[in-house]
């Protein structure tokens, strides 16, 4: 496993492993499939409705709970200070930990304009050590910048859709400048249309690796921290199998040429459900 040093000195696996979309009753097995094959780094979310099934499969594990990286998510329709310290308490519960690792605002919600006082919900979990570290996903940079100016804590992370097709280089930029990780999610795009790509097929061909495999390796070669996810035993296998080659500088410079700007997911700016 290869680890990142956040802006606070917590160190986190670059490689994690994603539980979106995947229903409660597949999930605890899932997970742990992937602490069986050396994930440490388990992503998941209030909205996800699988919080308890990933707790089930931690309350299982064979593995220390200082070695885990656990991370979720607050819920647009929780946000707001008092709201949001609720929400993480039963996040909390469902999980059975006591703490989480990672606790992240899901959207800014901008319609809304609660994600400042929501953030400062997350700096007091942070202050009262309940949370090891926290952050955001979906932020852009105006939103950012916002907290930026308007908070004390220098978020941790932003996580967001990226892939070879939405490369994300303008807010990579951003948060690289201001000490803020990017973590991918959908790091091998929805629809599975960045796996068909010639220019991956034929790197992977190269390597003798997947797609898919190719794909990770590019994120972690990239600095940026990726949680793929999968149910299926074999693939989960696959997605961790990518510490054993390194992407030429050539082959890196042709992933980069596939940036086409590609948004499978809402525009952060736009989405504002609860």
């Amino acid at each position: 496993m290869q680890y990142v040093t956040l802006n606070n000195g917590l160190q986190m696996p670059q490689l994690g492993y994603g539980v979106w979309q995947v229903p409660e009753d597949e999930v605890t097995p899932a997970v742990a499939k992937a602490l069986e094959v050396g994930f440490r780094s388990i992503d998941t979310a209030k909205v996800y409705a699988n919080e308890h099934g990933v707790g089930e499969a931690l309350a299982n594990r064979n593995v220390p709970r200082e070695e885990l990286f656990i991370t979720t998510k607050v819920w647009n329709s929780d946000q707001g200070y008092e709201n949001t310290l609720k929400a993480f308490d039963a996040s909390l519960e469902k999980l059975g930990l006591d703490y989480v690792d990672l606790y992240l605002i899901h959207w800014p919600t901008p319609e809304y304009d609660e994600y400042v006082e929501t953030y400062k919900a997350l700096e007091k979990l942070y202050n009262d050590g309940r949370v090891k570290a926290i952050g955001v996903c979906n932020f852009n940079i105006e939103h950012l910048q916002r907290l930026l100016d308007e908070c004390d804590v220098v978020p941790a992370v932003n996580q967001v859709e990226c892939h070879p097709f939405l490369q994300q280089n303008e807010l990579k930029d951003f948060c690289n400048k201001n000490n803020i990780y990017l973590e991918a999610w959908s790091p091998l795009m929805q629809g599975g249309e960045v796996l068909r790509n010639d220019v991956v097929k034929g790197i992977a061909e190269q390597y003798g690796k997947t797609p898919a495999q190719v794909i990770i390796r590019w994120h972690l070669q990239s600095n940026t921290i990726v949680i793929p996810k999968s149910v299926t035993p074999s693939r989960i296998e696959e997605n961790f199998d990518v510490f054993d080659f390194e992407l030429s500088a050539d082959d890196m410079e042709k992933m980069a040429g596939l940036d086409r700007g590609e948004r499978k997911g809402p525009e952060p700016s736009e989405m504002n459900n609860r």
